[in-house]
Order: C-alpha cells, then sequence, then structure tokens
C-alpha cells in the first residue's frame, strides 16, 4: 500500500495492516512499538513506527513468531546495526591510516 508521508491514526494503521486495533495496542503494551501520543492521548504513528509495526505482524502473522520471540529479533537487529556501524568507523580509519602511509 503506498503511504503519504505524515501520522496516522490507530484506526488508519488497523485498515492498512487488516489487523484489530487491539493487536496494535497490545504490541505497544509489549514494547515492540512505541507511537507518539497527542496531548489528548490520541495514538500517532509516524512513517518509522508504520514500518516497525510492518515488520511485527510479518514476524507474528507470517512468520508464526511470538511476541518474546519478536523482542529478540529486534533486540538482534539493533545490536547488528550497532556492530555494523562500529566496523563501518574501523575500517574508514584503517582506511585513512593506509592512505596517509601511502602519501
Amino acid at each position: 500500500m503506498k503511504r503519504k508521508k505524515g501520522f496516522y491514526s490507530i484506526s488508519v494503521v488497523a485498515k492498512m495492516f487488516s489487523v484489530h486495533q487491539q493487536t496494535i495496542r497490545m504490541y505497544e503494551k509489549e514494547g515492540l512499538i512505541s507511537p507518539k501520543r497527542t496531548e489528548g492521548n490520541t495514538r500517532l504513528f509516524s512513517e518509522e513506527d508504520v514500518d516497525r509495526l510492518e515488520e511485527v505482524i510479518h514476524l507474528t502473522h507470517k512468520m508464526g513468531v511470538n511476541i518474546a520471540g519478536v523482542q529478540m529479533i529486534l533486540k538482534l537487529q539493533r545490536k547488528i546495526k550497532k556492530l555494523q556501524a562500529e566496523m563501518n568507523k574501523l575500517f574508514e580509519q584503517v582506511q585513512g591510516n593506509l592512505e596517509q602511509e601511502r602519501d
């Protein structure tokens, strides 16, 4: 589904993924997603929230992963991303050192 940039209400997001609003609330309660709230306490889902929710729904509904499994997968993804950034930084440093030695 093509999405416009901006924020979405829980009802719109539920329709996007054909899930019940209560399912989305449960994912929020479990800490898998964390949409922003208005002053009136209405959930506002950003593009990043929607992308994360799409991943959670894929894992739970399509792949059959339970909530604990999803939490572990997301945690490992964050760790991999952090390690990749560290490796990239180290690679750039080594590359810079090699270039200095050539000069």
